[in-house]
């Protein structure tokens, strides 16, 4: 069980819950170290003082802020502990908004689950959860941890709290000039994206299908290397960069056909379900008329 990174509170109004905060994901990455080309010797950093060029332990390590090149303020961890910020002690709800009112760029790194901290915890703590869970919404709070301020989001993921950090409004990047300029869709193009879309929807992540490969295929190597051996080949195709698409009505049609293949589903036809259709041909221009003769009278249409 890993130790909690921080206890607190969350204050909403005049209600006070003790928390512990604790991690929600975890890395299974495979961690490399650097080594000498030559000798396979391991590369190694320290921690040397300049003015001395003594190497340092940890413990002998601490924190200063720059002013100038030639002067240092020293900052201890008292000092961040005793700062005058309200969030240094707990994490405080500044407001609830919907679920939905967020956008998903502003949400940042680190995910944290809050667990009660002690008996007393327990009835506020659920409280908090149940009535986040019945209106659908969520808290914006704020909160200190390692070393700055943040913005999180805290709301009920089954029978806990869950806190994700959040980006100030003024990290997010505005995507104005990225965005590609205004192009005309077909009725047709619209309906095959939507009906690509149909077939390869989920109702939820856990429904995915989705292995980290890179990782997989390095743990091989690794193993390889140290039994001196050939890795082993990949297990199917490697999917290759397609073609830049012209005919979008054509790829739209392959790539519904190739999804429901996967997913070993009947076409649409049979079930009743939207099915992209060809875009109809455009008309041939009809031959122009030769003016009439102006001695000749103008015939009236006739009526149905």
């Amino acid at each position: 069980m890993p130790r909690p990174l921080w206890s607190g509170a969350i204050s909403f109004g005049l209600v006070t819950v003790p928390i512990k905060l604790e991690t929600a994901t975890e890395k299974h990455d495979v961690s490399l170290r650097q080594v000498h080309v030559e000798d396979g010797g391991r590369i190694r950093y320290r921690k040397v003082c300049d003015l001395d060029g003594q190497e340092l332990r940890e413990d002998e390590i601490g924190k200063g802020y720059e002013i100038s090149k030639d002067h240092v303020i020293p900052i201890t961890d008292e000092d961040l502990a005793d700062m005058p910020l309200p969030t240094a002690k707990a994490i405080e709800i500044v407001a609830f908004i919907d679920r939905t009112a967020v956008d998903t760029v502003q949400y940042g790194a680190g995910s944290y689950y809050l667990t009660a901290d002690g008996a007393v915890a327990t009835k506020p703590y659920v409280l908090l959860r149940q009535a986040l869970d019945r209106t659908e919404k969520v808290a914006v709070a704020k909160f200190a941890l390692r070393g700055r301020e943040r913005l999180g989001l805290l709301r009920p993921l089954g029978n806990a709290l869950l806190l994700s950090g959040l980006h100030w409004g003024d990290e997010i990047r505005s995507p104005a000039e990225l965005a590609p300029p205004e192009t005309d869709l077909t009725d047709n193009e619209v309906e095959g994206a939507l009906a690509l879309m149909d077939t390869m929807s989920v109702d939820s992540l856990d429904d995915l299908d989705v292995t980290d490969h890179y990782t997989e295929a390095l743990h091989e190597v690794i193993a390889a290397k140290a039994e001196h051996r050939a890795p082993k080949p990949a297990e199917g195709e490697e999917a290759a960069a397609g073609p830049v698409v012209v005919d979008l009505m054509a790829a739209l049609e392959k790539s519904v056909a190739e999804a429901r293949e996967r997913r070993g589903e009947t076409s649409g036809r049979d079930r009743g379900e939207a099915t992209v259709h060809e875009m109809p041909k455009p008309k041939k221009k009809a031959a122009a008329k030769k003016p009439p003769d102006k001695k000749a009278p103008a015939r009236r249409k006739k009526t149905a």
